[in-house]
This record gives structure tokens, C-alpha cells and sequence, in this order.
């Protein structure tokens, strides 16, 4: 919805955006004040969806957003090929950078300097065809369970590698888990190999708030590693509480239901990991992510586990349910 009203903000005609309840409850004023600042007006109800794009022609910005947001980003990029002039976002940490990638694949001129990005507008893109790696977030989740369950490894094929992507592969390695990544080929600027991860030791993380942008979406699968052994602690990630569902208490209720002990932060969590989960009965909150970290907490528990609310893997993930029952069997 962010990146999409990036697109039709300058456009000649107005445009509304709509979603499910979970879309709807997050915060969309951090793209509209940049939209708005190009000449666009959107309409939202108290900040949040539907949002409405009444399109209009853009001049360029210079904008600092204060939170780091690769969608943000991507909005006020999509919008800048449509202005007069030319547009840069400094960015306070660095975000990934897909969209950076694909705008030059597809045939624009981008600017790159330390964590500044700009684009000249009036540009026109060309059509290619193009291979699409498999995502990394969602391989995250079987990457933690092979580093969390000893006598557990797994190999995973064509996966995409690119580098402001791949934070978590360090965090295993801090873990204690073997990692091991091969580059095989580059599409559209976008890298792609295999990860083979081996269950080796157990340890002690914390991630720190500097991490946090380069790891927002696998924090989730973070919070499992620590689920049968060693110890994980996150601080500095206060956005998750504005994800599809509020992700820190969440998941430390989830983890909590299913025997294992879990602190909540303001901006983070500890999880500790005493040996193999109790198990139990944990509910997701309808948000696919902690379905899936909670699905792979539960693996090795000493009961049979429910996770309510888990058909919201469907969102990112159709198939995942799938693929635990072949990896596990």
C-alpha cells in the first residue's frame, strides 16, 4: 500500500487504497507527509487505511525520513521518477535496497552516496523478464530451525542473497550454528545461492538497535532460536508493536504458552531457551510471521502443540505447513 501510493501519487487521477483490518491499522502518515511535501494530497482516516491519492504533478524533495523504511523509501522513489527535478532520501540506517536494484534493471539512473539515494525524474523504464530468487525471510524460518534442534542441517537452493537481506546468517553464526552461503548467479541486480546451516553449539545473541533495520522481518524466527536452547535478546525494535499484529507481546505470550521463558521489553524481548519446550496451545493473532516462529518453537516440544490463528501464513508463506510436515517426517 506504501509503494503503491508512491505510484499514483502522480498521476492524474485520485485513487483509493483499502485492506483487511490488519492492513489497516498501520501507520500510513510516515508516507503521506513525504507525498504530500511533492504536491500530492492524500486523505486518510486518524493516519491510517483507506487511504485516498488525489494525484497531482510532483516536484522533488530531499527527505530525511526518522525511521528507517524500505517502503517509505520505495514510495517517495516511485514518486520521484514522476517529479520535476530530482529526489534523494537520506536514510538514519540503512534499509534493503530492492528497489534500488530493480528501478536499474528496468533502465533508470540511481544515485547512490553513503545512505543517500536519488533519482531524476522524467526517466522511462523498459520491460524485462526476469527470475525471481526465493525470499530469504521465508527460509529464515527453516535456517533457525536447523540452528536451534541438534542433529539438525538443511540446504536451501536459490535463495536470495542480497546482502542488506542476509543479516541473520551472522546471528546464527553468533549462535553457534555452522553456516556456510554459495553465490551461484546475479538476475536484475539481485544475487541469488544456496545456505546450507548445521546445528554445531548454542549460545548467547543480542541484537542491538543498530541491527535492527537489516533484520526487522526475520525477528520473529530470531525469537525461536532461542526456543529449546542458549539465549536471545532483542532491543531497539520498538516498530515491531506495528506489524501485522503487536510482534513483541505476541510473541512472548505465544512463546510463554508453549513452556518457554520470555521477557517483554518496551522495545525488544528475552527469550531463554531451558531444554525441549513443554508445548501447549499458542495463538498467532492472525499475523503470519509469529504463526511461523511459533511453529518452529513448538518443533521437539514435549507435547503436541496448536498454534491458533495460523492459516495467516497464507499471507507470505501458502505452503509452509507443507513443507515443516516434509522436513520433519
Amino acid at each position: 500500500m506504501r509503494m503503491l501510493a508512491g505510484v499514483l501519487a502522480g498521476q492524474p487521477f485520485t485513487s483509493t487504497l483499502v485492506g483487511d483490518a490488519s492492513l489497516s491499522a498501520r501507520p500510513m502518515r510516515r508516507v503521506m507527509e513525504p507525498l504530500e511535501r511533492m504536491g500530492a494530497r492524500l486523505d486518510a482516516t486518524e493516519g491510517h487505511a483507506p487511504l485516498t491519492i488525489h494525484g497531482a504533478s510532483l516536484h522533488a524533495i530531499e527527505y530525511h525520513p526518522s525511521v528507517p523504511s524500505a517502503q517509505v523509501k520505495s514510495a517517495i522513489l516511485f514518486a520521484g521518477l514522476q517529479a520535476a527535478g530530482t529526489t534523494s532520501v537520506t536514510e538514519p540506517a540503512e534499509t534493503r535496497d530492492h528497489t534500488e536494484r530493480a528501478l536499474t534493471a528496468f533502465g533508470a539512473t540511481i544515485a547512490r552516496h553513503d545512505r543517500t539515494v536519488s533519482v531524476a525524474g522524467g526517466q522511462r523504464l523498459a520491460g524485462r523478464s526476469l527470475s525471481i530468487p526465493g525470499d530469504f525471510s521465508s527460509a529464515a524460518f527453516w535456517m533457525v530451525a536447523a540452528a536451534a534442534l541438534p542433529g539438525s542441517s538443511i540446504e536451501l537452493q536459490d535463495v536470495g542473497l542480497n546482502p542488506t537481506r542476509t543479516a541473520l546468517v551472522g546471528v546464527l553464526t553468533r549462535f553457534g550454528a555452522r553456516v556456510q552461503v554459495h553465490e551461484t548467479e546475479s538476475d536484475g541486480g539481485e544475487p541469488r545461492g544456496t545456505i546450507l546451516v548445521e546445528h554445531d553449539r548454542t549460545g548467547t545473541v543480542t541484537i542491538v538497535p543498530e541491527e535492527v533495520p537489516g533484520l526487522i522481518d526475520e525477528l520473529p524466527a530470531i525469537a525461536a532460536l532461542a526456543a529449546h536452547s542458549g539465549e536471545v535478546t532483542v532491543r531497539g525494535a520498538a516498530e515491531l508493536r506495528i506489524k501485522e499484529s503487536d510482534r513483541i507481546a505476541t510473541l512472548v505470550a505465544g512463546l510463554r504458552n508453549l513452556g518457554v521463558e520470555a521477557e517483554e521489553w518496551p522495545d525488544g524481548f528475552t527469550i531463554r531457551g531451558t531444554g525441549a519446550p513443554r508445548g501447549g496451545i499458542a495463538h498467532a493473532h492472525d499475523d503470519h510471521r509469529i504463526a511461523m516462529a511459533l511453529a518452529i518453537a513448538a518443533l521437539g516440544a514435549q507435547v503436541p502443540s496448536r498454534i491458533d490463528g495460523a492459516e495467516a501464513v497464507a499471507i507470505s508463506y501458502p505452503g509452509f505447513f507443507e513443507t515443516l510436515g516434509r522436513l520433519v517426517a
